[in-house]
């Protein structure tokens, strides 16, 4: 699905993996800036494997919903996922390459995947976290209308919980605009 700006969101495949590794691999150092590392395991062609396995296990059985971000020439420049949908509620979390930082591709994949999270996966509120210190990614929960919602921890970090209504399409309050 094109967000916009030449920015392309797609559901996780199978046949992602080997982008997907490339794309975590490129970013390890940019995102451990902000999330905790996600270990050496992970960024092994056998560790990735199995995860990514593990990803599309769940995602099929509907309590994730992941998605890829490509820029207009094909390559993977985030990732934006819904993870532990659960009565009407998931947990937003995203990342964006280093090279893609700033360009508004982060605000146009959450605004995109808060859309499909009322429309296709049935969701009626999105929660996410970030650091206290993640001034980026508060900006872009900010600016795609999520509201803080209190204190978290993050990897054992101070957080601030952030939360979000959807509406769905046809609904009341989409019509009224309230």
């Amino acid at each position: 699905m094109d967000t916009g700006g030449g920015i392309r969101l797609e559901r996780l495949a199978d046949g992602h993996a080997a982008a997907v590794l490339a794309f975590e691999r490129e970013n390890r150092a940019w995102f451990a800036r902000s999330v905790p590392d996600r270990g050496d395991t992970y960024f092994t062609a056998a560790g990735f494997a199995e995860r990514h396995r593990a990803l599309l296990a769940e995602q099929d059985g509907g309590a994730c919903h992941f998605h890829v971000v490509r820029e207009a020439g094909g390559r993977i420049v985030g990732r934006v996922n819904l993870v532990d949908a659960a009565a009407g509620s998931a947990e937003l979390g995203y990342r964006v390459a280093e090279s893609a930082a700033g360009r508004g591709v982060a605000r146009t994949a959450v605004e995109q995947v808060c859309r499909l999270a009322a429309e296709e996966y049935g969701l009626s509120e999105l929660t996410a976290v970030t650091t206290v210190d993640n001034a980026a990614s508060r900006a872009v929960l900010a600016r795609t209308g999520f509201t803080e919602a209190g204190g978290a921890v993050v990897g054992g970090r101070p957080g601030l919980a952030f939360r979000r209504g959807l509406r769905a399409p046809g609904s009341e309050s989409a019509r009224t605009g309230q």
